[in-house]
């Protein structure tokens, strides 16, 4: 459970100390030197997410999963396994997939050369002309470590890291018992940013900019954030010791809250905005909140009311709501940051996630995915539909949450190649999760 507010005070004064961990040098985000040491010992050393299990149901379903000049083909090769390659022609070297498909064979369209799902070669086009010397060992399709936890596949290109679950702690075990396996995508949108990779993940691993960038929510939710680091990743809890959804933000002037009101609207808002986090069907549901409890209902009061509803709601519509502590809900807070480049923030039975990644060797320009997930009746998943924008001005469906943090990613960019910018200051309260990135990734590339 959080800690209450008094409890907490003297970690927040210790931390308020800045230390060296919470000063980011503008290069971080701008040199291309700082990006090469990236790309060579930050992307093929780390586990990363390449898609989600739905993505590849079928044994020849394939995902191609790009970072940087390296490619990935992610295959169900069985109906209980997947397998992952290097995604280069062994012949010459041209790209065998690109996106996402089905396939018998790997197939090579510029001289035919073709591969079974297993990795094995299965046909080379006049092979007799290499008289016996071309062996299938050294033609074989390089493998690619490939692992799955919560629905997702990760991918990793050394040996030497440690395994997914070891790289992951503690993630496995304070989300044991989310059904992250079972939510289906509900929508999926990808998009170029003129911005850094890290600028880009990073408006999203802290809460500390909600007051400003989102202040349309303060009404109706309590902003103040505490961050953690967890190991290599981070994490971070809004209002800590008190509650959050539904509570007007104590930077607000004082007044009397109709609570019932509050946490309907901070539904509402949230489903008509981003369609993620809240099951669609219980902003349908949110007058009951209204109609069932007196004016003057606490806070947890309407709470319970919402959480009875859910549990009711998810049982008539045949949808597995897990059983879940306080404590557990508690320690899961509100964000999660998934080193390297992933953040989600969890529900009982929903998610918004995000992924960012380089635009190959443009440090000021990335690729950025977010997603929302959710726990369907078995059966009524929708199709997955993803859709791609070259920049995200392309896009008039984001909301206002979003464009409100795409704008501040460019502006960001922008700014810090200023000569009176030299680096970032960040909170050691609030984006303690911002720094302990910042230091993991350098444990990363250091020679």
């Amino acid at each position: 459970m959080d800690q209450p507010v008094q409890q907490l005070q003297p970690e927040i004064t210790r931390r308020a100390k800045a230390g060296p961990d919470d000063f980011i040098p503008k290069e971080d985000y701008v040199s291309r030197d700082f990006a090469r040491r990236e790309t060579e010992r930050l992307w093929p050393r780390t586990w990363q997410m390449a898609c989600r299990e739905e993505e590849i149901p079928r044994v020849g379903d394939y995902v191609t999963y790009d970072v940087l000049d390296e490619s990935i083909i992610v295959v169900r090769t069985a109906p209980d396994r997947i397998a992952a390659y290097h995604n280069a022609c062994q012949h010459r070297g041209r790209r065998l997939t690109e996106g996402c498909g089905h396939a018998a064979r790997l197939h090579c369209r510029f001289h035919g050369w073709s591969w079974k799902l297993d990795g094995t070669i299965a046909h080379v086009v006049d092979r007799d002309n290499w008289d016996g010397s071309l062996k299938d060992e050294d033609i074989a399709l390089p493998k690619v470590r490939v692992d799955r936890w919560g629905g997702w596949v990760f991918v990793c290109m050394s040996e030497e890291t440690e395994p997914l679950l070891e790289f992951l702690a503690p993630l496995p075990d304070v989300f044991r018992n989310y059904p992250f396996e079972k939510m289906r995508y509900r929508w999926y949108k990808s998009t170029g940013i003129a911005c850094n990779w890290k600028t880009a993940l990073e408006a999203f691993n802290e809460g500390y900019h909600v007051q400003t960038t989102h202040s349309q929510l303060l009404p109706v939710h309590d902003d103040e954030a505490l961050a953690h680091a967890e190991g290599r990743h981070g994490s971070y809890q809004l209002a800590p010791g008190r509650i959050s959804l539904g509570e007007r933000s104590p930077r607000l002037a004082a007044r009397a809250v109709d609570y019932r009101h509050n946490v309907r609207d901070f539904v509402l808002m949230l489903e008509q905005d981003l369609k993620a986090s809240i099951p669609p069907h219980m902003s349908e549901l949110m007058d009951r909140l209204v109609d069932e409890l007196p004016a003057d209902a606490s806070l947890l009061d309407v709470l319970m009311k919402y959480g009875q509803i859910a549990h009711e709601a998810a049982g008539e519509r045949g949808i597995p709501f897990p059983a879940l502590t306080p404590e557990e809900i508690g320690r899961a807070g509100a964000d999660w940051h998934l080193f390297p480049n992933m953040v989600f923030l969890p529900a009982p039975d929903a998610m918004l996630a995000y992924r960012a990644r380089p635009d190959r060797d443009d440090p000021e320009r990335c690729i950025f995915e977010v997603y929302s997930l959710l726990l369907y009746p078995e059966g009524e998943e929708p199709p997955l539909e993803r859709q791609y924008f070259a920049d995200w001005k392309d896009h008039d469906g984001w909301g206002l949450i979003l464009e409100q943090d795409f704008q501040n990613m460019t502006e960001v960019q922008r700014g810090m190649r200023s000569r009176g910018f030299t680096g970032s200051r960040t909170n050691p309260v609030q984006e303690k999760s911002v720094s302990n990135f910042h230091r993991a990734l350098r444990e990363f590339i250091s020679e």
